[in-house]
């Protein structure tokens, strides 16, 4: 079966992505400083995060459809540790108007 994530995007199109400054290329990190909006001298944000509408600049494809991470192997921490069926993906998939995952 394929990865719920893979047809959802939903978290990528729902919050808002800050990391610490050192994840990124520039600090020695792998986030892709094209990708990176400063905050603080500590904190970067993940590009199109910030917009009332929040969608990250890496996400492809349609949420709900077929998305992709643009930067998958490179992403920053906060995406690394975003847990599918956690109540943060649950209040982004009814963001987005997709039902509820259930564990399988």
């Amino acid at each position: 079966m394929t990865h719920p994530c893979l047809a959802c995007g939903a978290c990528c199109a729902s919050f808002r992505v800050d990391f610490a400054v050192q994840e990124t290329e520039e600090l020695g990190g792998s986030v892709p400083q094209g990708l990176v909006v400063p905050v603080t001298a500590q904190v970067a944000r993940m590009r199109g995060t910030d917009h009332a509408r929040p969608r990250c600049a890496a996400l492809t494809g349609q949420p709900g459809r077929r998305v992709a991470c643009g930067i998958y192997e490179w992403r920053p921490s906060p995406c690394q540790e975003f847990e599918a069926l956690s109540p943060a993906c649950q209040r982004a998939r009814a963001r987005h108007g997709l039902p509820p995952l259930r564990p399988e």
